[in-house]
């Protein structure tokens, strides 16, 4: 404790010194006030008042109740520490969105016709479209995909692909994490394997004409590439049809080169 806050407590009579020498004015405290110490300051930690402090303090307040409160405190700190946290990292991907708007070049970007594939798939929902919502989603759904793939011996026959669509009856969207099959694939929910083909579906992904752009590094750096493509877009007269698509050409930790991944805007037609 400073000097300043040890006499501001005496002079509230919060926290009086056992005695004050009368020639130096020093003030001395014995071992047992440290207890009275800890209380204040804890209290004061939990967010009341120094007069609140004082009325609990000199009440009946023992060390249970006062740790059960120190705990509950330390579990609401924990959970605004995480708040603040994704809340910052929230601020600070917006800041790279911004940064970049204006230094992607649209070079790249092309239309093409994307043909229509049969995919292995598992869906789940996520809160928003941003990768904070989606990575810690899709990431595990994948991994659960190619495990199942991996033991029914079904073979992955091109890049994976993640795909998103309005959620029905709630906020948010569905994240779809697929893996190109063979057209004659089928799925045996009453063979050896039928625990790992449990939720798999197998979907026939349309053909669509699409804006595509190349997104070079990790999918959690995506929205300047996104917001790219979406400008070029509006800026050549076409108009978006959903949700772009992502197909995965090249990924996985501790690559030397950059992540690659072609975004697939779908285009109203005709």
């Amino acid at each position: 404790m400073s000097v300043r806050m040890l006499r501001h407590y005496d002079a509230i009579g919060l926290l009086p010194p056992a005695r004050v020498d009368p020639v130096t004015g020093y003030r001395w405290y014995d071992p047992d006030q440290l207890a009275r110490l800890n209380r204040i300051v804890a209290l004061k930690d939990l967010g009341f008042t120094l007069d609140q402090v004082a009325v609990m303090v000199d009440g009946t307040i023992d060390a249970t109740e006062l740790r059960g409160m120190l705990r509950l405190r330390r579990l609401e700190l924990r959970e605004q520490i995480a708040a603040d946290t994704a809340r910052l990292a929230r601020v600070e991907a917006r800041l790279r969105v911004i940064e970049k708007e204006d230094a992607m070049s649209t070079a790249e970007i092309t239309i093409k016709t994307v043909p229509a594939t049969w995919v292995a798939e598992l869906s789940a929902p996520v809160a928003g479209f941003e990768p904070q919502h989606i990575t810690p989603v899709l990431g595990p759904l994948f991994d659960r995909l190619m495990a199942g793939l991996e033991a029914t011996g079904i073979p992955c026959a091109g890049a994976p692909i993640a795909y998103y669509e309005d959620a029905v009856d709630a906020d948010g969207l569905t994240v779809h994490a697929c893996a190109p099959v063979p057209e004659d694939t089928r799925l045996d929910s009453e063979g050896p394997d039928s625990d790992a083909v449990d939720h798999l579906t197998l979907t026939r992904l349309p053909a669509i004409t699409a804006a595509t752009i190349l997104h070079r590094g990790v999918m959690d750096d995506v929205m300047p590439t996104i917001q790219t493509l979406g400008q070029w877009i509006g800026e050549h007269g076409h108009r978006s049809a959903g949700y772009n698509r992502e197909v995965y050409l090249r990924y996985g930790e501790g690559m030397p080169e950059p992540w690659e991944t072609e975004l697939q805007e779908p285009l109203i037609t005709g």
